[in-house]
């Protein structure tokens, strides 16, 4: 593996299907299953069976093909819209939606959601209601105006970004202004929840290595700030696993709500 270079995800794309098997299987030797599945997951139950998230569409904007954190959202957002920037993701959600042979299993994934809930006899019901609830996965591009063009979306009530924001920023300028697009989709009012890692320069899929734009709690509750989202709620969990796969120090779930 040549990891002098890293590659740019948005750019180069990657082996989405490697991505899931690393980060979010349900193998023995998946490590960071407390960090990129139960730590999101159980913050996102909390706010939202609290009544600190509500709204009936949701955008999500994130890293790879993976569904897992949309569960719980399912129960509260009616209608879902996922956003996503390889053709190669869409079809392996694609695969997922329509329950095609070779999908992913996130069953051990729904498990978690329903033992949060207190519903572990409704497995079934929970990835139905899921599927139901996503109304579009469309292609998007950070490089134009609108980013869904020439799809022009409603405002959202809730936006939510997972582990994108640091892989398509190559530096502080442009983390700022991707953040900006990606609020521009936010109804006044409306809620962005970012799931992010911090202190991370590189994660890897398959055999190639990604490049991660390195920056702290401090630097993500600035931006908000900058940007007038108003900090709602923010947990961080330190990392606990061994791998050399990416060199993250803590999972970060930070929400922020924009003026009205």
């Amino acid at each position: 593996m040549d990891c002098t270079i890293p590659k740019l995800y948005h750019q180069h794309g990657m082996d989405s299907r490697s991505h899931l098997d690393l980060y979010f299987s349900k193998t023995e030797d998946m490590v960071f299953a407390e960090d990129t599945i139960t730590f999101p997951m159980a913050c996102l139950h909390y706010l939202l069976s609290t009544g600190r998230i509500k709204g009936t569409f949701l955008i999500d904007i994130s890293l790879g093909s993976f569904i897992h954190h949309l569960f719980s959202a399912s129960n509260f957002f009616k209608k879902i819209v996922l956003l996503k920037f390889q053709e190669r993701c869409i079809m392996e959600l694609n695969r997922w939606l329509h329950d095609r042979t070779g999908a992913y299993d996130w069953s051990h994934t729904s498990s978690v959601a329903a033992e949060l809930e207190g519903t572990r006899d409704q497995l079934q019901e929970k990835e139905m209601r899921l599927r139901s609830s996503i109304m579009q996965i469309l292609k998007c591009d950070f490089e134009q105006e609108n980013i869904t063009s020439p799809v022009l979306l409603p405002l959202a009530d809730c936006i939510m970004s997972v582990w994108i924001l640091e892989v398509i920023s190559k530096n502080e300028d442009e983390y700022m202004k991707n953040l900006e697009k990606i609020i521009k989709l936010l109804k006044p009012g409306g809620q962005l929840l970012l799931i992010g890692a911090l202190d991370t320069t590189y994660w890897t899929a398959g055999t190639e290595q990604f490049h991660c734009f390195k920056c702290n709690e401090e630097f993500v509750k600035n931006a908000f700030g900058k940007v007038g989202l108003v900090i709602d709620y923010c947990a961080v969990q330190r990392r606990s696993n061994v791998s050399d796969l990416t060199d993250y120090k803590a999972a970060l779930f930070i929400v922020g709500r924009k003026g009205e």
